[in-house]
């Protein structure tokens, strides 16, 4: 049961195209009844220990893991975060804002460049579509907040 829980993260980070590890991580600390310290990850999941201390800090900053009390020793463990709203809120600050911020600034970029063709044809052509892109960022910026609302964030 353990693989095939660890393997449904993985498909849903693929489909979020974030990396590979970061669904192993989550699923088996998710699946896991004790907290797991990185060196566990890495014996656990047969990876590399850069790739485990790198998905945990990303990890870390979306709000899924965080640090739990140990057996005693020195090492740091960890647990998942559960709750759906923490965790679809952290992916939106961490993931979706930052991709919508940047790409405004792209757009001015585009329309900018769009506005130096010399072709009435193609002008036309590509302002619509900049027209559409901006408008589709519009959108999207007026879902985020009601989204993070419906979740409680």
């Amino acid at each position: 049961m353990q693989r095939e829980v660890v393997d449904f993260f993985v498909d849903g980070v693929k489909v979020l195209g974030l990396p590979r590890s970061l669904g192993e991580i989550y699923g088996l600390l998710f699946i896991t009844t004790a907290p797991l310290s990185l060196d566990d990850l890495v014996r656990d999941l047969g990876i590399s220990k850069g790739s485990a201390s790198q998905g945990l800090r990303m990890l870390r900053t979306l709000g899924a893991v965080r640090e739990a009390a140990g057996n005693g020793d020195r090492r740091t463990y960890y647990e998942p975060a559960v709750d759906l709203k923490k965790l679809v809120g952290g992916f939106i600050r961490e993931q979706v804002r930052p991709h919508l911020d940047s790409g405004k600034i792209k757009l001015r970029f585009i329309a900018e460049t769009a506005s130096l063709t010399a072709d009435p044809v193609d002008k036309e052509f590509f302002n619509d579509r900049i027209e559409r892109l901006e408008s589709w960022m519009k959108r999207g910026g007026q879902v985020l907040p009601m989204l993070q609302k419906i979740l409680g964030q």
